[in-house]
């Protein structure tokens, strides 16, 4: 890819400078190896005034005022500490890796990447940040932000699967594709796009590390929403393991009691009917699960009958499994 060769050259350039300056610029950072760089004016960019385009692919100073937000952050919360802390380390030891940005003109730049480096340098007193200058257009920016935040950054859950998600729709890829991009199978990123079905309490719970993504998984294979949350809040109160989550999703909670009430109606019992054990029920759901790559569910009915569903999430999707189905 491109953007990998321009990476490429970026690492060598760097390498080469730092062998050139090892020892007046040990510490730091940055700074040290481009310290002798001039504008196209001869003056060192030292002040915003001075600042003058930079080529694409090149590697400059750029005043932080004249650096425009993401607006493609996928990222919705940094934490202040963690960002403190990093701008005393850029305080001490300068910055290691430039940021990301495209140019829209003279003194005007958008941040592809570096969101944390930058907002830590402004924290750190920092007038001008070293960065690395690429062209890119709003699709191509709105993909290498979520996938540079995807693979670099420590996102939460549910942060993921929301930039799965617009990778998906906003960039066209289909979800093999997606995988190939960011580097994981598609069973994975189709286990995070699950998440975005989770009502909204129960996604904001993982988002705030209440509940971890194993709960979050195994409550998914409860098909009421009230259900859901109800053992959300069972969790969180009673600090309950996956393995005990899983083990009541597969018990049936949150189903509906197989008597309906005939009971204490005074109604007659049905004929008793052969039952498949809900261990057996389950074993097949998740034997389905992995074979199609798709949420798969046995629902049995009455005698002996039942149905099972196949869940997909685009015509692609459909496609895909109806190719398994019949692959000639």
């Amino acid at each position: 890819m491109a953007l990998e060769r321009n990476e490429e050259k970026l690492q060598a350039a760097l390498a080469a400078a730092a062998s050139v300056k090892r020892k007046s610029g040990l510490g730091r950072g940055l700074n040290a190896l481009i310290e002798g760089s001039y504008d196209k004016k001869g003056e060192r960019p030292g002040s915003s005034d001075r600042l003058v385009s930079h080529p694409v692919n090149s590697v400059g100073f750029i005043s932080v005022e004249h650096i425009e937000a993401n607006p493609y952050q996928p990222r919705t919360h940094f934490d202040q500490q963690a960002l403190q802390e990093l701008a005393e380390s850029i305080k001490i030891q300068g910055i290691i890796q430039p940021v990301t940005l495209r140019q829209l003109g003279t003194n005007s730049y958008q941040l592809i990447s570096g969101e944390r480096r930058l907002q830590a340098s402004k924290l750190a007193g920092l007038e001008t940040i070293p960065a690395y200058i690429r062209k890119a257009d709003d699709q191509q920016m709105l993909e290498m932000a979520l996938i540079e935040n995807i693979q670099r950054e420590n996102l939460n859950a549910i942060e993921i699967a929301l930039s799965y998600q617009r990778l998906l729709s906003e960039c066209n890829l289909r979800q093999e594709e997606l995988g190939d991009r960011v580097g994981k199978n598609r069973s994975t990123v189709t286990n995070y796009l699950r998440l975005l079905k989770l009502p909204p309490d129960v996604q904001i719970g993982l988002r705030d590390a209440e509940i971890s993504m194993g709960h979050a998984r195994a409550l998914i294979g409860i098909d009421d929403p009230k259900a859901q949350i109800e053992l959300f809040r069972k969790i969180v109160a009673e600090e309950l393991s996956v393995r005990r989550v899983e083990e009541l999703v597969r018990g049936g909670y949150g189903r509906p009691a197989a008597n309906n009430g005939a009971e204490d109606s005074g109604a007659p019992a049905a004929p008793a009917q052969p039952v498949v054990p809900a261990a057996e029920l389950r074993r097949t759901e998740r034997h389905l699960t992995d074979r199609f790559g798709s949420r798969v569910q046995v629902r049995p009915g009455p005698k002996g009958s039942g149905e099972i569903k196949i869940a997909f999430d685009s015509v692609e999707d459909m496609q895909r499994i109806l190719h398994i189905l019949h692959p000639s």
